[in-house]
């Protein structure tokens, strides 16, 4: 299947390619960071990490694009709800890296946006089309090639916890699109970043695990990277068309291959490329009907 991109000639639009890539990159590289600390600290204690160590750097940016009064003119109840998904869906994705390979967590992740257009029609009352859940079908038709639940494959707890994890990020999407309309992007990356650090933080604590000081460069990279790589999905967005950018976003299995190969030395197996291949490509026809006219389920 070919998807139909418009061809980049301004800028701008190569600019938020560009941006695009980098935040694919950089987010891909924090995961890789988050990966190595699960062995070390409980899910919910990296989850805290993970919130914590990127706030001082979305301070700074926020300081220097539209400074902090902005950030109290919110909907605190969609801010709460979004909090309250974001520690589950981090916690279950720190779980799940401990033992699954960052590829095969991607892949099962992929199934976010799919997960994001079925639940568009019932809670945002928008209109998803005959096209669209053939496609919504197909992709999870690939999901349980990747867990082949009838024989000896990935049907497990981890794998579960990745499902969960992009069931909680395709609710906190939906919440997106809804504080986009009044919020700003600076306070729903600030205020979910303050959710997951008191949130995760009080479930880390009974079990707390003191942080070595040798893991304390690669917390402060993970922070790093996981705010600037917010900062270039933001920047990326706003120099180009969706269309244009999100199936970029697929570039991420690629960066869970290479880091699983340099790092563990691990690559997923012949059933977990062909069920990746079903979901991804399923995600890219539902990117190219974003544009197509669709019959539209009663």
């Amino acid at each position: 299947m070919e998807l139909s991109i418009p061809p980049i000639t301004d800028p701008g639009r190569r600019r938020g390619v560009l941006m695009m890539l980098l935040a694919v990159g950089l987010l891909s590289l924090m995961d890789g960071g988050l990966k190595l600390l699960t062995a070390h600290y409980p899910p919910a204690q990296v989850a805290f990490l993970r919130g914590a160590a990127s706030l001082p750097f979305v301070l700074v940016w926020i300081a220097r694009s539209q400074g902090f009064a902005p950030l109290l003119k919110v909907r605190w109840p969609l801010h709460l709800l979004r909090g309250v998904i974001g520690v589950g869906m981090i916690t279950a994705f720190a779980y799940a890296l401990r033992s699954l390979p960052l590829s095969t967590a991607y892949t099962l992740f992929f199934v976010a946006p799919l997960i994001i257009t079925a639940l568009s029609g019932p809670m945002l009352g928008e209109r998803v089309g005959v096209h669209r859940w053939i496609a919504i079908v197909a992709g999870f038709g690939g999901t349980l090639v990747v867990l082949r639940p009838s024989g000896d494959g990935l049907f497990s707890w981890p794998a579960l916890a990745v499902l969960v994890a992009a069931s909680g990020y395709a609710l906190s999407a939906i919440t997106v699109r809804l504080l986009g309309r009044t919020d700003s992007s600076q306070s729903m990356v600030f205020w979910l970043l303050v959710s997951m650090s008191i949130g995760a933080g009080a479930l880390a604590a009974p079990g707390w695990v003191p942080i070595a000081r040798e893991h304390a460069p690669l917390i402060v990279g993970v922070g790093l990277c996981g705010a600037l790589g917010q900062w270039a999905i933001t920047e990326a967005f706003a120099r180009a068309q969706a269309s244009v950018i999100a199936p970029l976003e697929y570039s991420a299995l690629a960066w869970g291959l290479l880091l699983d190969l340099l790092l563990w030395q691990a690559l997923p197996d012949r059933w977990t490329l062909l069920g990746g291949t079903i979901i991804v490509a399923s995600g890219l026809y539902l990117i190219r009907r974003e544009k197509a006219p669709d019959v539209v389920v009663p």
